[in-house]
């Protein structure tokens, strides 16, 4: 036998050789192909590696559901019970009254009192917030950096400060006899506006309490559009310029459609917080908020702690959330499509 006829015979044999192997070794596919071990391991890699995201955010399913899930399965049983304090002390299982919690706080005009002012106090804030926060995001563009940067962390640090700090200044500034605004107003109204009272009115009252919730909310906003506007291509406006459109064109067709999607969602979300305003109201009056000053938060603790009506407070707050629950899904949606945008 030759030397190229030895060849092809080691040539014929090593291919049956290994397709021994992988046939034995390995697995069948379902339309009977043959499939080696790799394929057979990467498969069963794949599985595995499949329930990890789900075992890393399963302690975070987990603490959502004990922080606030429960309370609001227990917040929707205790409004179709009747709790007071009776069977607060005692223990004993308070009875079941169905919808009359609700039929008896729907049909209170006090309640819808309370929602009104509620609905115009949040309105005020939100306009006042997202238009001051706008107008600081406009010119922090404008800006040299160390100015900008200067700015920056002057907002971030009225956004850090804590609501009781931030509560107390604002008492101080409206105080009736040492207070800056009283102050500064009489150098021009005269002495006698010395000693003004700004809570005895509640209009007055409620424009100090407006004051101290944009003040805190227009960091957020601020910082956020702003970002929001670093993404604008500066050479659309620099064309739309060329073309002709003067300051306030250029920002209707070619900055405000790139940031409207992210100061929807922020305005969405400041829809929510001032909708949910409390400790602002509740510190500004001294822990005991007069009931001209209650908005739906205040509402409802009153009914549970003051009237010892806790199934009235928690239906009021059951109420309250199903408000929110339409500007809720808004946010979500808004969300989905900024996702899908991007």
């Amino acid at each position: 036998m030759s030397a190229a006829d030895t060849t092809k015979a080691a040539g014929a044999e090593i291919p049956v050789q290994t397709a021994t192997k992988v046939t034995d070794r390995g697995s069948s596919s379902p339309d009977g192909t043959p499939r080696g071990p790799v394929q057979g391991a990467a498969k069963r890699t794949f599985k595995k590696g499949a329930l990890l995201p789900y075992l890393l955010i399963l302690p975070a399913i987990v603490a959502i559901a004990v922080i606030y899930a429960y309370p609001l399965v227990k917040t929707v049983m205790l409004s179709f019970q009747d709790l007071g304090r009776r069977e607060l002390w005692s223990g004993d299982d308070p009875p079941w009254v169905g919808f009359e919690q609700f039929t008896n706080i729907l049909g209170d005009s006090e309640f819808w009192y309370v929602t009104g002012r509620t609905v115009l106090f949040m309105a005020v804030c939100v306009l006042l917030t997202m238009a001051i926060g706008l107008m600081i995001a406009l010119l922090m563009q404008r800006l040299t950096t160390w100015v900008r940067l200067t700015l920056t962390v002057a907002l971030i640090a009225a956004w850090s400060m804590p609501l009781m700090v931030a509560a107390s200044i604002f008492r101080w500034l409206a105080d009736s006899d040492y207070g800056l605004i009283n102050t500064l107003i009489a150098k021009v109204a005269g002495e006698d506006f010395l000693g003004h009272n700004w809570f005895l009115n509640p209009w007055q009252g409620f424009a100090v309490i407006t004051a101290l919730v944009v003040w805190g909310a227009i960091p957020f906003v601020s910082i956020t559009l702003y970002a929001a506007l670093t993404q604008v291509p500066a050479e659309l406006e620099e064309a739309a310029q060329l073309d002709g459109a003067n300051a306030f064109g250029v920002y209707r067709y070619v900055t405000w459609p790139v940031i409207k999607p992210v100061f929807i969602m922020v305005g969405t979300l400041s829809v929510i917080w001032d909708f949910n305003v409390f400790g602002q109201i509740w510190l500004l009056r001294g822990n005991k908020p007069e009931p001209e000053y209650e908005t739906l938060g205040l509402y409802s603790y009153s009914k549970a702690f003051e009237s010892t009506s806790f199934s009235q407070g928690s239906a009021i707050a059951l109420i309250t959330v199903l408000l929110l629950s339409g500007v809720a899904v808004y946010y979500v949606r808004q969300l989905i499509k900024t996702g899908e945008v991007e």
